[in-house]
């Protein structure tokens, strides 16, 4: 019989497999925006979103908040890096009220995080604390960064056509979340990684099967590098 941490660590590293597949899918994407040096109608909020879920993620991770964790440090450290370079190409390719935009929704994001940290280590006590709080603000932007591609679903509906549909990022989805859940019923349990990647699963299902319901019924198909931008990851 395998060993319960053995099987864990399996699952974690398939999971950090995926997750970079995750991170890496929106480059098809960027490609395009380098060619036609404009980021067009792409927006750069999943990306925002994933750079803080990340960040949350590698400092739940950490042994001063959750023990044993180190799966989730590397994978998001990871992601950290690759949306820092999609957030630079997208400043670089963006005009003057896009740029002013995204360092603003940066700064608010890093001040975010420091308040966060700071709480974190100076008023909460103890790996139990520490985890439930920062478990918590993970999984709601982890959440988020699941969910962000739903955005688009409404336009997809509206024009009956998936040329904007993120199928590959959807379906990375799915299988990301579909591992890091898996990976967080292996004991020891984690309550927080498995309730946003549940979701997750839910989120990247609903997608496909959206996809492929416009798809089958003639909807325009969308090519290798024109899907639309998002996140990430997270990746748990």
């Amino acid at each position: 019989m395998v060993n319960a941490s053995i099987a864990r660590n399996i699952v974690g590293i398939i999971g950090n497999v995926i997750s970079f597949g995750l991170f890496f899918s929106p480059a098809p994407t960027f490609y395009k925006i380098i060619k036609k040096k404009d980021v067009e109608e792409f927006k750069p909020d999943p990306y925002i979103a994933t750079v803080l879920s990340c960040a949350f993620w590698v400092f739940y991770g950490l042994p001063f908040v959750h023990p044993n964790s180190l799966l989730l440090v590397t994978v998001n450290g990871v992601g950290l890096v690759f949306e820092f370079v999609y957030l630079t190409l997208f400043y670089i390719y963006s005009n003057i009220k896009g740029r002013k935009k995204l360092l603003l929704y940066l700064l608010i994001v890093i001040i975010f995080f420091v308040i966060i940290v700071l709480i974190t280590m100076l008023a909460l006590h103890g790996t139990t604390t520490r985890s439930l709080v920062v478990g918590i603000i993970c999984d709601i932007f982890n959440i988020m960064m699941y969910v962000s591609p739903l955005t688009v679903m409404a336009k997809v509906i509206k024009t009956k056509s998936v040329e904007y549909m993120p199928f590959w990022l959807s379906l990375a989805n799915f299988l990301n979340g579909l591992s890091w859940a898996s990976y967080a019923l292996i004991h020891p349990l984690d309550i927080y990684v498995l309730i946003s990647n549940g979701i997750g699963v839910i989120s990247g299902l609903i997608q496909l099967l959206l996809y492929a319901y416009f798809w089958c019924k003639g909807g325009k198909k969308i090519d290798e590098g024109d899907h639309v931008p998002k996140p990430t990851i997270d990746a748990v």
